[in-house]
């Protein structure tokens, strides 16, 4: 068995995991490994298959791992065979026959890069050390259930961005997210700093009082612990992800550029 490292570009699928309902990253990445042959033609998934965890639409991910028994031939650069360059494969893993990519994670770790030009970061920093730590998170996820998390979280200034880097063994549905939006609506003074305190508490809250989910387009799943694995960057592979990451950096900085002057057009600025 191996396990891959695969980054995607999310915008353009219903997130990782497979559904009835849209293109999600699984998908794309099974349509390709049946095509390489790597998977048999009548199988639903590749022999003992496991994916580190579920992204929502629009996340993006540079550590996402997927684990499961396939050839010899299968680097990282021939999994990129026949995918479409929003997915690559980067680095593989020999992993013994009992090992699964969502169980045998130790910790998950995110970044969030929330848009703030204005806001202060030790603000934000004093925040982050009232909603981190051993907490059941219950208002931060549609789950009923495994909502008691150590959660970790810093942040840096990075131009006109806050990044939020978040961290646990484990996280519920939407956490991050919301997690985020609690930082976004209480550092802004979209909500009071007692709101966090009502937040963490036994208090089920809902309606007005519930809390969103963020947009998933600046939340990136960044890494994924495997203490026991060594992972082995395929050159070739990630050269490749460089040179498709980067293009669409430059596109979507380009686009930025065109929205600012539509936005100072109709502002009468020029």
């Amino acid at each position: 068995m191996r396990a891959f490292r695969v980054a995607y570009d999310g915008k353009q699928y219903r997130g990782f995991q497979r559904q009835p309902h849209g293109q999600t990253v699984e998908d794309t990445i099974f349509r390709n490994l049946k095509k390489l042959g790597a998977m048999p033609e009548d199988a639903r998934v590749p022999p003992y298959y496991a994916g580190s965890g579920r992204t929502d639409a629009g996340v993006s991910a540079l550590g996402q791992t997927v684990a499961f028994e396939c050839p010899d031939w299968l680097t990282p650069r021939a999994f990129n065979g026949e995918l479409p360059a929003s997915i690559r494969a980067w680095a593989m893993a020999e992993v013994p026959e009992n090992f699964h990519a969502t169980h045998d994670a130790t910790r998950r770790h995110y970044t969030y890069h929330l848009y703030a030009p204005d806001r202060s970061c030790d603000h934000v920093s004093a925040l982050l050390a009232t909603l981190t730590g051993a907490h059941d998170y219950h208002n931060f996820t549609p789950d009923s259930r495994n909502t008691e998390r150590v959660v970790e979280a810093t942040v840096e200034r990075a131009g006109d961005f806050l990044v939020l880097e978040i961290s646990s063994d484990g996280f519920p549905r939407q956490f991050v997210r919301r997690f985020v939006t609690v930082v976004e609506e209480v550092s802004t003074g979209q909500r009071p700093r007692s709101f966090i305190d009502r937040a963490l508490s036994d208090e089920v809250l809902s309606g007005g009082d519930g809390i969103g989910p963020a947009a998933p387009e600046p939340l990136v799943l960044r890494h994924v612990e495997y203490p026991m694995l060594d992972f082995v960057v395929d050159e070739q592979a990630a050269k490749s992800a460089r040179r498709v990451f980067t293009a669409d950096a430059e596109y979507h900085r380009a686009a930025t550029r065109v929205a600012d002057q539509l936005r100072a057009g109709v502002s009468g600025e020029n």
